[in-house]
């Protein structure tokens, strides 16, 4: 299933995309939140949907906010690519990197994203997100992830690299909770609709071509970030997990950072692209 919220910000219905249409679900469930994931959601959606009693909507004109609620945690993976690592300027990691972006960074996928004050650095970053489906704690094995995965979202992890890494005190919250810094959507897909170990991902800057690469070249996949998250954290219903990033960041020196103006497309294979054009705050 694929699970979308529709409308101005704080006022999104909660919907189900099917075969190219919307379907509210606001019959069903007030938002796709915690609650959703933990009360059976999915299942009477699905039922829903087979029992034609969900209305149509209307997507045109109309916004696509982020298609979870804001969740009570962000978790990101860092250098988990090995060529990104190399344009970093580090060494492949032994274990997982983990970082947090603010939950409020959480917006929809093509909202426009303002330059933070004082950036010279912002960044873009095209990543495959982990919604999870409910509360991980001291997972047995990686085996185990699967059956706390709700789905997955497209995710750019918005970054201000000076912010990040050269004023940052030590950790790089600071450059990676700027407003609006998490763009996530269009769609949330249901485990089982794709494979999420060999999936495309892709980014542009200004119709010009800069990441390319494949979630199969990730250095932790997601079964074993959920477990070794789960070793240290508990995970909530709703959380977001942001894997990682492949190479063809500005961060390598090879591209300019973004400015005031520069559009950024991100694409996720079988997740939708977004598309954020920023502006000055």
């Amino acid at each position: 299933m694929k699970f979308a919220r529709i409308g101005l910000p704080g006022a999104e219905v909660p919907a189900l995309f099917h075969e190219g249409k919307y379907y509210s679900l606001a019959g069903v469930t007030t938002d796709i939140d915690a609650e959703f994931w933990e009360s059976g959601g999915p299942a009477e959606s699905a039922a829903a949907l087979a029992s034609g009693s969900l209305p149509e909507l209307s997507a045109d004109d109309t916004r696509l906010g982020a298609p979870i609620t804001r969740p009570s945690s962000v978790i990101c993976v860092g250098m988990n690519y090995a060529a990104h690592a190399a344009e970093s300027g580090s060494e492949p990691p032994a274990v997982p990197i983990i970082f947090h972006k603010a939950p409020n960074t959480v917006v929809g996928p093509y909202d426009d994203v303002a330059i933070p004050r004082g950036s010279s650095k912002t960044d873009w970053e095209v990543e495959l997100g982990v919604v999870i489906g409910k509360r991980a704690s001291y997972l047995g094995s990686p085996a185990e992830a699967d059956e706390y995965i709700a789905g997955f979202v497209n995710v750019n992890d918005l970054s201000e690299r000076e912010f990040q890494l050269e004023i940052s005190g030590g950790q790089w919250s600071k450059g990676k909770s700027c407003a609006g810094f998490c763009p996530t959507g269009p769609l949330l897909v249901t485990p089982g609709e794709l494979d999420h170990g060999n999936l495309r991902l892709r980014s542009w800057v200004n119709g010009e071509p800069r990441q390319d690469s494949s979630t199969s070249d990730l250095i932790f996949d997601v079964n074993t970030i959920i477990y070794q998250l789960s070793q240290y954290l508990v995970l909530e219903p709703g959380d977001l997990i942001c894997t990682g990033t492949p190479e063809g960041v500005a961060l390598s020196g090879r591209f300019p950072y973004l400015k005031a103006g520069d559009v950024v497309e991100i694409e996720v294979a079988g997740l939708g692209r977004q598309r954020q054009e920023f502006t000055e705050a």
